[in-house]
């Protein structure tokens, strides 16, 4: 049987531990790696522990001039993220960026706008929805007319902060963003997704340092309405995830059909069955619990064919950036509360 066709990678921005599952996504569909660039020696020695069949390279234009690499990945600073994108596309390659992939709107224009004259692809890895197994099985139920047409997306991104592991970045808005541009990003995806908007507004936006008046710059709080031209959605995101639920949050999503709703609880059934990716069904024929720990995750398959024939499989390129322009629109509109500087 012949191979398989694939693509060359190449790693890049290892700031945030999002890289490996953007570096492992694309191993486990046959993609491969090129070599890795880093200047920071103990995130490269890291990285390198990890994948040592990969190099690491001394100069980033390595990568870039390379023309054998079809993809860069990035899961750097948050605010270099999109600059660097840019680059990438004007050098022939496509892109996967961690989320958030814009920390200003002026970066997400500048991308749309290369984006457009070079053709590349601008992928961004929201992976509450691409790598998570029961939200991929969701989105299975809702395209087959389980819970009828959906009216609403109740989306919350809980995270457990571990202040003390975290790098200066962290705690500087203007390079991470602000919580709604960091996690919410993930949220705004899975309300597009799940109720078929193409279009949204913002009608209410709050962002809080409730509880961390050391770090001013630091926000722990933030919650999102938004209306779109599919349905409705809710989302809330904070870091207030305690030390003692034992994972890293209780991520939990709500689609509400009517027919019917989906219940997600991604990463723990509190007080009930082990592990996560659980998945609730409850429509007009029952309840159902179903276990989608062994649910295809297609988003690195399909990535490696839109790159191979120049398609839209994985994640289309218009509902990539109104997820971020949405996520920075309701960042910017957010009422201020708490120890905000």
């Amino acid at each position: 049987m012949p191979e398989q066709p694939t693509i060359r990678f190449a790693v890049t921005g290892l700031n945030h531990g999002h890289i490996y599952g953007q570096t492992d996504l694309l191993l486990a569909a046959g993609a491969e790696p090129v070599g890795f660039f880093a200047p920071e020696d103990d995130l490269a020695g890291a990285f390198a522990a990890r994948y040592p069949n990969i190099p690491r390279v001394d100069d980033v234009r390595a990568i870039l001039e390379d023309e054998s690499i079809h993809l860069v990945i990035n899961a750097g600073v948050p605010c270099e993220r999109g600059p660097f994108g840019v680059r990438v596309m004007q050098h022939g390659k496509d892109y996967m960026s961690d989320k958030p992939a814009f920390t200003t709107p002026e970066q997400l224009e500048a991308a749309r706008r290369v984006q457009a004259t070079t053709g590349r692809i601008y992928s961004i890895c929201y992976s509450e929805r691409l790598t998570n197994r029961a939200t991929v099985k969701a989105g299975e139920l809702v395209k087959a007319g389980a819970i009828g047409r959906v009216l609403q997306t109740i989306s919350l991104g809980p995270h457990l902060a571990r202040l003390h592991t975290r790098p200066d970045w962290f705690f500087e808005r203007a390079k991470y963003g602000g919580i709604i541009t960091d996690i919410g990003s993930h949220n705004f995806d899975q309300f597009l997704f799940f109720t078929g908007s193409t279009q949204a507004e913002i009608v209410a936006a709050q962002v809080a340092n409730f509880n961390h008046p050391e770090h001013p710059g630091l926000e722990d709080f933030g919650d999102v309405m938004v209306r779109g031209d599919g349905g409705t959605g809710y989302i809330r995101v904070d870091w207030f995830t305690p030390a003692g639920l034992g994972v890293w949050g209780d991520g939990r999503l709500v689609v509400l059909g009517t027919d019917g709703y989906i219940e997600l609880r991604k990463y723990i059934d509190v007080a009930g069955r082990p592990g996560g990716d659980h998945l609730f069904l409850v429509n007009q024929e029952g309840v159902q619990h179903i276990d989608c720990s062994s649910v295809e995750l297609p988003y690195g398959r399909q990535l490696i064919d839109d790159i191979l024939n120049r398609t839209e499989t994985a994640l289309p390129q218009t509902h990539a950036f109104l997820a971020m322009e949405l996520a920075l629109t309701a960042q910017a509109q957010a009422a201020r509360l708490g120890h905000l500087t």
